[in-house]
């Protein structure tokens, strides 16, 4: 099959490599008819290379029609289409049942001290194929898979793998009270979504940040108040203090992490440590603080005193210096994490419908061939061509 692999720091390529199979027998064997890119593979593409391996086959955000099934899978049969949750989840274990996916103990790797495995994420997690492929080996085939209908597009339910999930979960932890107010901190496609969604549930204004015109514009139209970094990146508390009575948002999403704009010395810490010895590099990344941290700290500045943070950009560094004293004195509470994908399918699939009152069906900017993944890769991390979310069709 043809599959998008990781070679090198931004030297991703398409090769053809084996044809997955069944190997447990509760295993599904999908044809991927879509696989998204999401901000998370520019970690990869960046940052990340110290925990690949060349020909890691990436991707994490597919969904497609199941081609083979193993002899113990019930729930779903071939010709059945179905979309892959991101993380890798049993479904019957302690975690799972408490709704953490993320967690699930049947997956956890545990010799690297993480969570669930996740689909083309890196030895961190479990370095399983990924599905920017034509094909993909799919676990757990009568818990994990998310059985849609056919005859939508594919846009309409591809993003239950990841993008509505982890922004629906955003909103949730921010815990924006009713009528309140939520400042989203980076609006690619999570942050995007997650200011949908915060304003579909509600929220009586919903700020954006970000410095990229296509983001902000899109953001706009959405009924957000965008904000543009280019013009506010020296008086950004101060600018979202002036719109909520002088007291900042109800909440703040950060949907930036680690890839966040600025910071010139960490981004050179950040790559300084990718060109070394991938042993070394693994032990720094894992024990220094390298992450760029300007998002985090604005999130804190702009926060109402006793507000919440909810962080699901995804940070790197394990030693990055907080301002304790500040989050401490501020009252200010956290939130963060993988997003538990299939706690909130339930709530999610009911708005899948043609009203589309999350505006799925528009919300790619991109659509390519697979092939030319190499090319999407290098236009996303450039943020050229207004693109904000490329769906591959293999």
């Amino acid at each position: 099959m043809r599959a998008l692999t990781w070679h090198g720091k931004r030297d991703v390529r398409v090769d053809t490599v084996p044809d997955p199979v069944i190997k447990e027998p509760t295993d599904i064997v999908v044809r991927t008819t879509s696989s998204g890119i999401c901000g998370s593979d520019l970690h990869l593409y960046e940052v990340l290379g110290p925990y690949l391996d060349p020909g890691d086959i990436l991707g994490h955000e597919p969904m497609g029609i199941v081609e083979e099934v193993g002899p113990d899978v019930t729930e779903v049969a071939v010709g059945d289409r179905v979309v892959v949750p991101f993380n890798i989840s049993c479904g019957h274990c302690y975690m799972c049942g408490l709704g953490l996916h993320s967690q699930c103990e049947t997956t956890q790797v545990k010799e690297r001290g993480t969570g669930a495995a996740l689909f083309g994420y890196t030895k961190l997690y479990g370095q399983v194929p990924g599905g920017q492929a034509e094909f993909l080996r799919v676990p757990f085939g009568n818990t994990l898979p998310v059985k849609v209908p056919h005859g939508p597009p594919d846009d309409r339910y591809v993003y239950l793998s990841d993008v509505l999930p982890t922004a629906w979960q955003a909103v949730q932890y921010a815990n924006v009270p009713p009528g309140g107010t939520v400042t989203v901190l980076g609006l690619g496609p999570i942050g995007a979504m997650a200011a949908r969604i915060a304003l579909h549930q509600g929220a009586s204004l919903v700020i954006g940040v970000d410095l990229v015109p296509d983001r902000l514009s899109r953001a706009s139209r959405d009924g957000v108040k965008a904000l543009d970094l280019r013009r506010h990146s020296k008086d950004i508390g101060d600018t979202v203090r002036d719109q909520t009575q002088g007291r900042g948002t109800d909440a703040v999403i950060d949907a930036v992490g680690m890839e966040a704009h600025g910071a010139p010395v960490a981004k050179a810490a950040q790559w300084g440590v990718g060109l070394l010895p991938d042993a070394l590099a693994e032990k720094l990344m894992e024990r220094v603080g390298v992450d760029r941290l300007g998002a985090l700290y604005a999130a804190i500045d702009i926060v109402r005193r006793g507000g919440t943070l909810s962080l699901s950009g995804v940070y790197g560094g394990a030693a990055d210096p907080l301002p304790l004293l500040t989050m401490f004195d501020k009252q200010i509470q956290l939130r963060m994490g993988q997003a538990n994908v299939k706690h909130w399918v339930d709530d999610i699939l009911p708005l899948l419908t043609d009203d589309d009152p999350l505006g799925v069906d528009d919300f790619a900017t991109h659509h390519m061939p697979l092939e030319d993944a190499p090319l999407a890769y290098r236009t996303f991390q450039a943020k050229d061509d207004g693109m904000i979310k490329t769906l591959l069709q293999p």
